[in-house]
């Protein structure tokens, strides 16, 4: 199993567009004719990653407001992660970085964390190996 996709629902849509798309490396494609505004971001090997959502349709009856904490995408290349922060840097996003101590056979890994309005937490994820190169 792995993960499919993840859906934010936003009042921003263009602002969380351009996170994904500026910082994240996604790429804006195409979306089924559904009803309500919205984006669907692909990751480079065509797939669609991140569902963007108009907030300002009114929520179905009775139906929680689930919250989504973060989502983390892993890099698995310095140079992809190499490229991240590049482009973190030339948008202007604030980040804050962790790091993760190794775990058995899990080695070290590095986080950055950007707080994506409205209240949802990207993260971004490799192996410290490939974020010191």
């Amino acid at each position: 199993m792995q993960l499919d996709h993840a859906t934010i629902v936003t009042a921003d849509l263009d602002t969380a567009r351009r996170f994904f798309v500026d910082v994240a490396g996604l790429i804006d494609g195409a979306r089924p004719p559904f009803s309500i505004g919205g984006y669907w971001l692909y990751a480079h090997d065509g797939r669609p990653v991140i569902h963007l959502i108009d907030a300002t349709v009114p929520a179905a009856t009775g139906r929680a407001a689930p919250r989504i904490d973060h989502i983390a995408f892993r890099l698995e290349s310095a140079a992809e992660w190499q490229a991240l922060l590049g482009r973190l840097h030339t948008t202007g996003v604030d980040y804050q970085s962790a790091q993760v101590p190794p775990m058995g056979p899990q080695p070290a890994e590095v986080q950055l964390f950007v707080a994506l309005a409205p209240g949802v937490v990207i993260e971004f994820v490799t192996a410290l190996q490939h974020a010191q190169s």
